[in-house]
């Protein structure tokens, strides 16, 4: 009794110090703090020997891409993602492939290489030849790097928001040569770490990351938002490194660019760039298209061939859409990306590659594992160091700022001094859903710059693209699709979270409120006066008595309000509105 009541006196504690944290770094390094005392505990009661606990890390990895990180050394404040720059650091993916697979705490013996699932479901839920809950750890990288830094022993936890979900990882690691037994202490402590591991669970995966200053922009990657600035940060820092970068993300959403910016941002950055869209290449040229061939190696060879990694040489290779790579195609890139070493089609004589592979898709290439399209090993060859690049939706902050960007460009391109976009055509842009995300930006960004060119006349040298012409050119998109509204209001709902998460400005749930204003505000726009906007919007009973006025400022001033807390620029007609002049219909 005693001791049970010591434990919940422990977890209250401890879930006082989560409920404390105001960023996701803190409940990392509060959950790390814990883990490594009790594993401390646990190896001074040991009758073995029992070793020295070195570190902990906290992986999150929400659908699969790396969010955040947190290294945390006993008596070391915790370290920030920047720490990956030695690649000591660098995680696992062998690791979490097995907690994928077996949703359940793992310990590793990096010198016997002996790896093994503490209980969980008897099967994986993805099969193959690593189906036994003991192997061999196949990650020669990652045991290296582990033994590096004098880590024998490493157990990692999954943690998620939800029972069955991974939304990250929990890796701890020792030092203890000598120890004759491959699980090392952790058995002795694992009940306590996994409650600890549950308890954190729901902070580490809603808690916001650090607010940090936004990423510095350039040609290459011109705009970077609050969605984006942790993933690119963490991409200068994987990108230094060697191994596969796997950037998920829709189609059009930029993964392309940032590929190319993680070549730009790394050592191979003098060798070239090749990029490979595998979606226009033939299954039957893909092993041809990837390796070369020599002339007669097939019919219509009329010549040699240099394939992508041999034009890559020395520098970086992007595979794209990887997902549309057949089976036999996947066997070749896995044997290349183990042995470093190929053959172009109809030489005997190998190469060595000395190449850094980038790889993207737009797929779930996990479920793609399950249904038997996509090789698990391959799966786990690539899946290094995963980042997933959001949706332009999720990133509606961005959007004006690559509107004015793609504007920029096609007046450079008509030898024209300036284009402005106008504050009011960049909110019209950014409340639209852009399921092409990039390219459909783009397409429409075009279109308003050709209306704009074609209402001044004669071509000045300078334009405004106004609400009007984005307005026109949306509407070469087509009818809006059914539940469209409902869609805008999630990712309006999805940049109010952001702007919570790292505003830091004092918003919270009652600014919402706010939404009501700003809709009474665009009626007033569209429809020329207050009466008709109330008319339209259903609230007639508000005019007979002359309430609306009141109502109007009520609302405006939640408005203002929310704009001055997050620092956003409001027009003289939005003033005018609030403080109860204007248009009286």
């Amino acid at each position: 009794m005693d001791v049970a009541h010591s434990l919940l006196g422990v977890i209250a504690t401890f879930a006082g110090e989560l409920r404390r944290a105001a960023w996701f770094e803190d409940a990392a390094t509060a959950v790390l703090a814990r883990m490594l005392s009790a594993c401390e505990e646990a190896a001074a009661a040991s009758d073995g020997p029992g070793g020295r606990i070195l570190r902990g890390m906290v992986h999150l990895r929400p659908q699969g891409g790396y969010r955040g990180l947190v290294v945390f050394e006993p008596g070391a404040a915790s370290r920030a993602p920047a720490a990956l720059v030695d690649e000591r650091f660098l995680p696992s993916a062998t690791a979490f492939g097995w907690l994928e697979m077996h949703r359940a705490p793992l310990v590793i013996d990096t010198r016997t290489s002996v790896m093994e699932v503490l209980g969980g479901p008897s099967k994986p839920e993805v099969g193959g030849p690593r189906a036994s809950q003991e192997a061999h750890f196949a990650g020669k990288e990652s045991r290296v790097r582990l033994l590096g830094r004098d880590a024998t022993h490493l157990l990692a936890l999954p943690f998620g928001s939800r029972v069955g979900e991974i939304d990250g990882m929990i890796s701890l690691e020792a030092a203890c040569r000598s120890a004759p037994d491959h699980r090392f202490v952790w058995p002795r402590c694992l009940e306590l770490l996994t409650l600890f591991a549950d308890v954190a669970a729901p902070y580490l995966t809603s808690l916001p990351l650090r607010a940090t200053a936004l990423v510095e922009t350039d040609e290459l990657l011109p705009v970077v938002g609050r969605a984006t600035a942790g993933l690119v940060k963490l991409l200068g820092v994987f990108a230094k490194q060697d191994e596969t970068i796997l950037i998920s993300g829709p189609t059009g959403s930029g993964k392309s660019r940032l590929a190319r910016v993680c070549h730009d941002r790394s050592l191979r950055r003098a060798g070239p760039f090749e990029a490979v869209d595998l979606l226009g290449v033939p299954e039957s040229m893909q092993m041809g298209e990837l390796f070369g061939w020599k002339r007669g190696a097939f019919t219509g060879a009329s010549g040699d061939h240099k394939g992508a990694v041999t034009r890559a040489d020395k520098g970086t290779l992007f595979l794209d859409e990887i997902d549309k790579l057949s089976l036999q195609a996947q066997a070749g890139l896995l044997q290349l990306l183990e042995e470093r070493r190929y053959r172009s089609l109809g030489d005997d004589s190998e190469r060595r590659a000395d190449v850094r592979f980038v790889v993207g898709t737009n797929a779930e290439l996990l479920s793609l594992v399950k249904k038997g399209t996509f090789r698990e090993d391959l799966y786990y060859r690539i899946n290094v160091l995963p980042l997933r690049l959001p949706s332009l939706g999720e990133r509606a902050d961005e959007i004006p700022l690559w509107a004015d960007y793609m504007l920029r460009r096609r007046a450079t391109a008509a030898s024209m001094a300036a284009v402005h976009l106008s504050a009011e055509a960049g909110l019209l842009l950014a409340s639209r859903p852009w399921p092409g995300n990039l390219r459909q930006l783009d397409n429409v960004v075009r279109r308003a710059f050709a209306i704009a060119l074609a209402e001044s006349g004669d071509g000045p040298h300078a334009l405004a693209i106004q609400e009007r012409h984005a307005d026109d050119a949306l509407a070469f998109e087509g009818t809006e699709q059914k539940g469209a509204l409902y869609e805008v209001l999630r990712r309006a709902a999805a940049a109010f979270v952001t702007e919570v998460e790292t505003g830091g400005a004092g918003v919270d749930l009652d600014h919402t409120d706010a939404f009501r204003g700003l809709v009474i505000e665009a009626a007033v726009r569209r429809l020329g006066s207050r009466e008709a906007a109330f008319e339209r919007l259903g609230k007639p009973q508000l005019l007979k008595n002359r309430n609306h006025h009141k109502a109007i400022r009520r609302e405006m001033a939640k408005v203002l309000e929310l704009a001055r807390l997050i620092g956003a620029e409001v027009d003289s007609e939005t003033r005018t509105l609030a403080q109860g002049g204007g248009d009286e219909g």
